[in-house]
Parts: C-alpha cells; structure tokens; sequence
C-alpha cells in the first residue's frame, strides 16, 4: 500500500496492517479494514491520483449526491480486506477487484484515461443512472 494511502486511511481514523510474508505466520489472521458508518462509497484503483484526478472524482461524487468525505479510496489488494460496511457504491477503476457484498457495482476505466474519453465518462454515468430506475 503507497504511503499516501495509508496517511489518508489514519487521518479518518482506519488503521491497516500488512505482512509482506503471510506464508511465514499461517495462524495469523488477514488483516481488517473497518469502514466508518458514514462511509457511502469504496472506490478501487491502483494509481496514484494527482490533483486533477481528485477534481475529477470530487465532480463525480457531487453528481451521485456524495462528498469526499463519504468515500475511501483503496488499492484493489486491499478490498477483501473490508469487512462490515454501510456501502452503498462500490467503484472499481482501471484495475480487477472483488467488491463487498450488499453494495452497488461500478466498474470504468481510470480516472486518468477519463479525462481525454468522454465515452468511458458517459457510460460510467450510464451505470450511476441505471440504479437509480
């Protein structure tokens, strides 16, 4: 996991371990991740996201009614790791990931390939809409 990842997962109060050799501690447990209450929206990508990345996903959010503060961000590895949740939307991007049980599927290309697509935007969008009929 990059560092900025777990930065921002202890900034909002998440703690996640991690061995590099879990082969060597088979009674260990696999590491947890417990989502806030108020978190709405998994979003998995394995790129780092610059700052007109962020722009991009904080207008999608806007436009499924959601704040920032509402989503997490993870690296696909890590989302068999989440364990209880309140998810609502679980968004896979530019990358494979299983997605939580009970919550909303959405897959699209990467953010950054976003940016110059307006057909990967469209049918991101297309999905978003279809829950809501």
């Amino acid at each position: 996991m990059k560092q900025r990842d777990l930065q921002l997962m202890k900034a909002i109060g998440l703690t996640y371990w991690q061995v590099r050799k879990p082969g060597f501690f088979p009674e260990r447990e696999q590491p947890v991740i417990d989502l806030p209450d108020t978190c709405q929206l998994l979003f998995v990508c394995d790129e780092e996201l610059d700052e007109h990345d962020r722009w991009l996903f904080g207008r999608i959010l806007g436009s499924m009614k959601l704040t920032p503060e509402q989503a997490l961000c993870v690296p696909a590895a890590a989302v068999e790791q989440v364990r209880e949740h309140h998810l609502k939307w679980c968004w896979v991007a530019g990358c494979e990931a299983a997605h939580p049980a009970d919550c909303q599927l959405l897959t699209s290309a990467s953010l950054k390939s976003m940016h110059t697509n307006p057909g990967a935007k469209k049918a991101l969008w297309q999905q978003i809409c279809s829950y809501d009929a």
